[in-house]
């Protein structure tokens, strides 16, 4: 365990191995009573000042900074994964190694921004750093027709990892998105070969509904497929980045490709066609 968990987070952590090891599980959990009986003990001169703080009245008007989890692969190994993350030009809150087991290290407390986004916008927020968790997992990436896979041991590690980062900021399912949705002209990481299905499966995530999105599908391939402008004005509902120029650009075949990425990675070139055009009306079909 590293020294730069938090306090909360290192309890959290005890806490999820306590679950996958019944047989230690007791004594973890009386370990993470303990810390966290612990975290809520304030120090006798409060936040490293030289005078003494009251905190007996809590405000409620407050919330979580952390509106959104970013998910990226690494592109690299561990080793040249922990050397970049832990540099003085780029990191994230998390890594997730492709150990069997795999490994979590905590290197940016969650209180903390870490610089893993970039320039990025979602929903209209720009600096997606400022509101955002970080994840990054070492995979090696790749490009189109040679794209490494995701080990299931990473995607359940995932999985309790985001689980109780949802549960502590209260993430809505649509804001657990790759770097490629965030900053579609740049990047395109977690890849095609990320499993969102098996998230969102896990209520981790936003998805169509597959009979609502076959529907759709139909329908335009009965009667055609809508305009750019209608395409541009979904795509920006639906919290990607686009310029709504009217013309089919390259800007918004990125963003298609991005959406297509995440949502139908069997094909994923940016070009309009009636399944994507039902998975784009079906998300968020009231």
């Amino acid at each position: 365990m590293h020294l730069s968990i938090s306090c909360l987070a290192l309890t959290k952590s005890i806490s999820i191995r306590a679950k996958r090891m019944p047989q230690t599980g007791r004594l973890l959990a009386v370990v993470a009573v303990t810390l966290l009986a612990a975290c809520s003990t304030p120090g006798p001169s409060g936040a490293g000042l030289s005078i003494p703080i009251n905190t007996d009245i809590v405000s409620t008007a407050q919330d979580s900074r952390v509106k959104i989890v970013v998910l990226h692969y690494t592109a690299a190994n561990k080793q040249r994964s922990l050397d970049l993350l832990s540099g003085p030009s780029v990191s994230s809150h998390y890594l997730i190694t492709d150990e069997n087991p795999p490994q979590l290290y905590q290197l940016v407390d969650e209180n903390r921004r870490a610089w893993h986004a970039g320039v990025s916008e979602w929903y209209g927020r720009p600096h997606v750093n400022d509101v955002s968790i970080g994840i990054e997992i070492v995979n090696a990436g790749g490009s189109p027709g040679n794209w490494a896979s995701y080990s299931p041991e990473q995607i359940q590690l995932l999985i309790d990892l985001l689980r109780d980062i949802v549960e502590r900021h209260e993430i809505k399912p649509e804001n657990i998105v790759g770097h490629s949705d965030i900053a579609p002209q740049r990047k395109l990481d977690p890849g095609p070969r990320f499993p969102w299905v098996q998230l969102a499966q896990a209520g981790l995530g936003r998805r169509p509904e597959p009979t609502l999105s076959a529907h759709f599908q139909a329908q335009f391939e009965a009667d055609g497929l809508p305009d750019v402008q209608w395409v541009q004005e979904r795509l920006e509902q639906l919290g990607y980045p686009i310029e709504k120029t009217g013309q089919w650009d390259k800007q918004s075949q990125n963003v298609l490709a991005a959406f297509q990425m995440h949502y139908r990675p069997a094909r994923y070139d940016g070009q309009l066609d009636a399944e994507t055009a039902g998975l784009l009306k079906a998300l968020g079909y009231d």
